[in-house]
């Protein structure tokens, strides 16, 4: 992809999101759970940017179908942590609202993707 991840504003949305999840989950006494939620959080924009330094476009839509997993992953366990007071019911709210639009973003993104040719970096015949 010509396009660097840093400037794709989903990868930037995601970042907010992982930050804001790994703040507010810092104190949780669940640690399972607590370091579950910021795995997901974190694996939303990483897997945008491995797949975005992948060498074709199919490679590329395979990891934003991953950060779409861990997106949705994510919403179920915010979800869960507000039922459990784990969370704010506030809290809890921004982040599915960011959540969908992620997953939105992602969506268009990964349909993007599958119209474009798959495109190989090849080295030059000598």
């Amino acid at each position: 992809m010509s396009v660097s991840f840093e400037s794709l504003e989903v990868w930037k949305a995601g970042c907010r999101l992982a930050v804001s999840v790994t703040k507010m989950m810092r104190d949780c006494r669940v640690f399972g759970f607590r370091d579950q939620m910021i795995r997901a959080a974190i694996s939303i924009p990483s897997n945008i940017a491995e797949g975005s330094e992948r060498h074709t476009s199919k490679d590329f839509r395979h990891f934003v179908h991953i950060a779409l997993g861990s997106a949705a992953e994510l919403r179920t366990q915010t979800y869960i942590a507000r039922e459990a007071a784990i969370i704010s019911k506030e809290s809890a709210e921004e982040w599915v609202t960011d959540l969908r639009s992620i997953s939105r973003m992602l969506q268009s993104l990964s349909d993007s993707l599958s119209r474009k040719p798959p495109t190989v970096n090849r080295k030059p015949s000598s």
